[in-house]
């Protein structure tokens, strides 16, 4: 079997960035995992209707004043994701902080060149 063999305007097509974040939000005011879940489940609600992403707590589900949250960014074109990514973790901050205190810890990112 041969090599596969592709135009440029067909590798064009086919360029797809993946963007995967996870990043840690402190409640210093929060005593309870239900309080916790009620900002968590805001957060992540308002998030996905605004950016159309998929979010999620991701770690530290027990923990009553952290929230390990990640989401994912999918784009054909690197610099668009870098902006998107940034958009994201702007208004996760900013919501985490109208929402209940909250304040936005450390984060990861990471960028998957597929295909």
């Amino acid at each position: 079997m041969g090599a596969l063999r592709h135009t440029r305007y067909e590798l064009r097509l086919m360029a797809m960035v993946i963007g995967a974040c996870r990043l840690d939000l402190i409640l210093p005011e929060n005593h309870s995992l239900k309080g916790k879940r009620s900002v968590v489940q805001s957060i992540c609600a308002q998030v996905r209707r605004k950016f159309n992403v998929a979010i999620a707590e991701v770690e530290d589900q027990d923990a009553w004043q952290v929230a390990g949250l990640g989401f994912t960014v999918v784009s054909s074109d690197v610099r668009h994701l870098d902006r998107m990514v940034q958009e994201v973790m702007d208004y996760i901050e900013q919501r985490a902080n109208a929402d209940g205190g909250a304040q936005l810890g450390g984060y990861q990112v990471e960028r998957i060149h597929a295909f």
